[in-house]
């Protein structure tokens, strides 16, 4: 929102939420009905037909360049600026389409009462030069103009200062503006469209090739990445004057007052409002290596949906905790097609990139899915993504990885012993996070607990808080016999004392595990709060009870660039898992954490403590819930 929100600063449809699309509805209804309506023989008119596929392509292109921009951005190769995102960007920017909506409006609309855009040829040359020599000369003239009348104080305050509310861009922000702003700007973008169907030298492609372009180059202005190669510059110099890069954008967003061009930077050289170190910052840019991470979480995707909700997917999504929703049944060929491309890429890719202190972290993501993992005939290939990832970390000298969800499964490589022993020489320290998930779940049981019900599949984690409760004088009863004999075998006959076979469940505290059913949630008494020590949440089934978060902790302030979700945990909050990894890099702890080695629990949780991780509280998470 600008700092005076002027009038026409909310779009008309807002008030309508996630439903605003339908405002389209009659539109494409009655274009589908005057093709099934013609007579026979009659032609086809094609330019009627394409406008709402059209939308949807440029909604896709635009999802591309969002994809694109924070993939790179996350690897640091050709980065502009290292500012960080964070969740007030993303919600600033999540109306991006908007724009496409009101695009798509004014597109039938015109098609409505101008009788000269109906049967549009699919090329005509005289309008594709048409158009361009309209868009080089009026349109980027005017454009020039319009953005300096918009740093004026009085329109800058007014609209122009949303748009600059973000310092640090990514393509979607282009096309952040308040709704009388974008008025404007298709009023300006229509000199060439409504000028060839005047004149009737209008066809498909110049339609589309033009918005195509605006889209394009606004996109790639601000991605926050270089791109453009050195080599088209030195081939053809006066492209310099006629097409403006990232770096050069980037300049205007940080200096506010230079680089006011659309995208031909000529004006700006002619009217001498050029910044001087536009050139220095595209050579920079385009020089620059990434760095090299000290640490990587090293996680994987867990249902067919979640890419949505990855920070390469759509950022809105991924700026909430993960959730189904009933529309993705809708994206289907979408998410058939995502499924395709993690089965035949079979890499590990780059998802997120953060900065704490003076650690560069990255999460890196194996292209699995949760069920994938439970699949005998895969196991072998996952291992080998994992081993494959941690060669790389150890090739890049990378100080820590720590392996996220079930890249640390018992099952499938004894909670990463089995790197350890195929790789002893490896210098990158391996962490499952078990200590810190230890400690995490022991201080989020309410003080003055007595007595607490342990229920789920056993695991690592699981024995060690059975150990440490019945250590320290708390009841421990197991909901399942066999647990019962399992965990009885790994105490010490003093804490074993405390351990009990679940005959009654009056317990309102349950730690949980995966494997849960729904039988065995329905015998705990209403009020009960499950307190889950697995890395998934458990189902569900209990409307009367509190589910508290799987093991995670709230991230100091300035842990910097988090504008993303960690799967289901709220914003700012991260896994105890991942956590471990950061704190064994803070700490410089030389030793593994993995197979069936524990750090102290005590000074886990002190060191993230120190370092300004803090628990969730019930009541908070019970907020956040609400």
């Amino acid at each position: 929102m600008a700092s005076k929100p002027g009038i026409l600063t909310e779009w008309p449809w807002t008030w309508l939420g996630n439903f605003k699309y339908v405002i389209l509805a009659p539109f494409v209804g009655r274009s589908i009905q005057s093709l099934l309506n013609r007579e026979d023989g009659s032609k086809i008119d094609i330019g009627y037909l394409i406008i709402f596929p059209f939308l949807l392509f440029r909604m896709l292109h635009n999802q591309i360049w969002i994809s694109l921009s924070r993939y790179r951005t996350a690897k640091g190769d050709n980065r502009i600026l290292d500012k960080t995102i964070e969740f007030d960007q993303v919600d600033r920017e999540r109306n991006w389409d908007d724009q496409i909506l009101l695009n798509g409006l004014l597109f039938y609309y015109g098609y409505m009462k101008l009788e000269q855009s109906h049967y549009l040829p699919i090329w005509r040359s005289d309008g594709i030069i048409l158009t361009t020599l309209l868009h080089s000369g009026p349109v980027e003239f005017l454009y020039y103009w319009l953005h300096r009348a918009l740093h004026h104080h009085f329109l800058y305050s007014r609209y122009h200062s949303h748009h600059h509310s973000s310092i640090v861009t990514e393509p979607i922000t282009s096309v952040i503006h308040p709704f009388a702003e974008h008025i404007t700007y298709f009023l300006l973008f229509s000199i060439p469209l409504l000028t060839t169907v005047v004149t009737k030298t209008a066809s498909i492609v110049s339609f589309g090739g033009y918005i195509t372009y605006i889209d394009f180059m606004n996109n790639m202005g601000h991605c926050n990445f270089e791109i453009i190669p050195k080599w088209m510059f030195s081939t053809f110099p006066p492209l310099k004057y006629l097409m403006y890069t990232p770096s050069y954008h980037s300049l205007h967003h940080t200096q506010f007052r230079t680089n006011y061009s659309l995208f031909m930077p000529i004006y700006d050289y002619i009217y001498g409002t050029l910044d001087k170190s536009s050139d220095t910052l595209y050579e920079k840019s385009l020089e620059r290596q990434g760095k090299s991470p000290d640490v990587v979480h090293l996680t994987h995707l867990t249902t067919p949906e979640s890419i949505y909700h990855l920070r390469l997917g759509f950022a809105s999504f991924a700026s909430e905790p993960y959730t189904s929703k009933w529309y993705f049944w809708l994206m289907w060929p979408v998410t058939l097609w995502s499924m395709m491309v993690t089965w035949i890429y079979g890499h590990t890719f780059t998802v997120e990139r953060n900065v704490f202190k003076n650690l560069n972290l990255q999460t890196w993501a194996i292209p699995k899915y949760r069920v994938q993992y439970f699949m005998q005939w895969q196991r072998e290939t996952i291992n080998n993504l994992i081993e494959e990832a941690i060669r790389e970390a150890d090739q890049k000298g990378i100080k820590i990885l720590s392996l996220g969800l079930l890249n640390q499964d018992e099952k499938l490589n004894n909670n990463g012993e089995v790197y350890i022993r195929r790789h002893p020489q490896i210098k990158v320290k391996l962490v499952d996070g078990s200590s810190l998930a230890v400690a995490v779940v022991l201080n989020s049981i309410p003080k003055g607990t007595t007595q607490v019900v342990l229920g789920g599949h056993l695991s690592k984690v699981a024995n060690s808080i059975a150990l440490a409760l019945c250590q320290g004088g708390v009841k421990v009863m197991a909901l399942r016999e066999e647990e019962y004999k399992k965990l009885k075998s790994n105490l010490t006959p003093e804490a074993a004392i405390n351990l009990l076979p679940s005959k009654t469940y009056n317990s309102k505290i349950w730690l949980v595990g995966d494997g849960l059913n729904k039988d065995e949630q329905l015998k705990a008494p209403k009020g009960t709060l499950f307190i889950p020590f697995s890395q998934f949440p458990p189902r569900k089934t209990r409307k009367d009870c509190f589910y508290f978060h799987t093991p995670a902790m709230i991230t100091p302030k300035h842990f910097e660039n988090v504008d993303s979700c960690e799967n289901w945990l709220p914003r700012r909050v991260m896994s105890a898992w991942r956590i471990a990894g950061i704190l064994h890099a803070l700490e410089d702890w030389q030793e593994h954490e993995c197979g069936n080695m524990m750090f102290d629990i005590e000074k886990v949780w002190k060191a993230s403590l120190d370092h300004g991780f803090q628990p969730i509280s019930v009541a908070s998470a019970s907020e956040s819930k609400a």
